[in-house]
């Protein structure tokens, strides 16, 4: 079946009408330009309602992707000829400006229509156009500059506030030439939606968790979130004296944290792994490590002085071994090779307890392993590189012996 091209009038205003080297586009009336106005908006609504009909007339997944993929990457050159036009157009007119926004904000909302509707047909992972890539930042930005200005900015947690708000800023106002695929950028309309949407809640509320579950929903694996998140249940943890007290509490947590609800398909970084699994294992070995202190505190006192005592914290320097990585490098290469069984231990804590004590950086004598430990979870995108550097020498010299 023959579909029918929905964009001919908007190609037309645009390769036309609006284009200076076909068009003297200044002789453009205010009665035209009205009536340009008024049929835009009409075209736009008449067109999603057609593009709708087209899908839903088609039975072979394959034939929904072609037609959206191609609707989709036609707007995206509509807008590109759209802005280069006026580029060359010396728009005097407040009426003239008002038909180029107006045309901008059309193709826009038509783009959005398709990027929301019909998501699952479109090549998400492919590279966005740079014009396309530059109008979308822009938005972002200007509705981030809305929502900041709102309530939502003191109605919670003002720490998870910052971090969510540092992160899609740093997004939008980023000027390097690095790709951004239409995935990446969809999930940022998408959380600052959810965020629009967010009720204010009453001050007595626990409003911070309102949003911290948005962000897990989310699957916003922010290392500076999980961070924060580790740190605070840690926190909450502290205030407990006893093991078991802790570790009640500390899965009470865990319980909460795994009925949260987490939407499918959706990740902030592609390249990191998911939060969900992250604090997952973060929980299990925290867990583990409180079991394990409280099966010591209650090992009799007798039964540990058969056993020669043996200090697990060495404080001299020349009893040391000095690592020249730093802590967090060190942590992501004493937790692969335990996840890896490269390192047998009863546990991962374990494994940290019994090496580290004996490890010294060059700022740090005396190192933290249960420290250490946590940051295994959270280390940043450099300290990766530089520890998959360091064991890339370390194969070489083996290769040369």
């Amino acid at each position: 079946m023959t579909q029918t091209y929905l964009l001919e009038w908007l190609d037309s205003m645009v390769t036309s009408t609006l284009n200076p080297r076909k068009n003297d586009v200044d002789q453009i009336t205010l009665v035209q330009s009205k009536t340009i106005i008024e049929k835009a908006t009409q075209e736009t609504q008449l067109i999603q309602s057609q593009i709708t009909i087209q899908v839903f007339s088609l039975n072979k997944e394959k034939q929904i992707k072609v037609l959206v993929g191609n609707y989709h990457s036609a707007l995206i050159i509509l807008l590109d000829n759209l802005i280069a036009n006026l580029d060359a157009i010396n728009l005097e007119t407040d009426d003239l400006k008002e038909v180029a926004d107006t045309l901008l904000s059309c193709l826009d909302e038509l783009l959005t229509f398709i990027e929301s509707r019909f998501a699952n047909f479109l090549s998400l992972d492919s590279r966005m156009p740079a014009t396309y890539l530059a109008i979308s930042k822009k938005k972002i930005k200007l509705k981030l500059d809305k929502l900041k200005n709102s309530s939502i900015s003191n109605a919670h947690d003002e720490k998870v506030v910052d971090i969510v708000f540092a992160n899609l800023y740093s997004f939008a106002n980023s000027k390097k030439n690095r790709e951004v695929t239409f995935r990446q950028m969809m999930y940022r309309k998408q959380l600052i939606k959810e965020l629009e949407s967010l009720k204010i809640l009453k001050k007595e509320e626990n409003t911070s968790s309102t949003l911290e579950a948005l962000l897990i929903y989310m699957n916003f694996n922010s290392r500076t979130f999980i961070g924060f998140y580790i740190q605070s249940i840690t926190d909450k943890i502290s205030t407990y004296e006893t093991p078991i007290e802790k570790i009640e509490n500390l899965l009470f947590y865990f319980k909460e944290f795994n009925q949260s609800q987490i939407k499918e398909d959706v990740i902030l970084n592609p390249h990191h792994q998911n939060l969900k699994k992250v604090l997952g294992d973060w929980f299990e070995q925290e867990i583990i490590y409180l079991e394990k202190q409280q099966h010591l505190s209650l090992t009799p006192l007798q039964s540990l002085s058969k056993k020669p005592y043996k200090s697990t914290l060495v404080n001299r320097t020349e009893d040391k071994i000095l690592c020249r990585l730093s802590t967090d490098q060190t942590a992501l290469i004493l937790r692969a090779s335990n996840e890896l069984k490269i390192l047998i231990s009863k546990s991962m804590n374990h494994v940290f307890k019994t090496i580290v004590p004996y490890l010294s950086t060059p700022h740090k004598n005396i190192l933290s392993y249960d420290s250490m430990r946590s940051k295994s979870y959270v280390a940043e995108e450099r300290d990766k590189e530089l520890a998959i550097e360091a064991l890339q020498h370390i194969i070489k010299k083996i290769q040369s012996y």
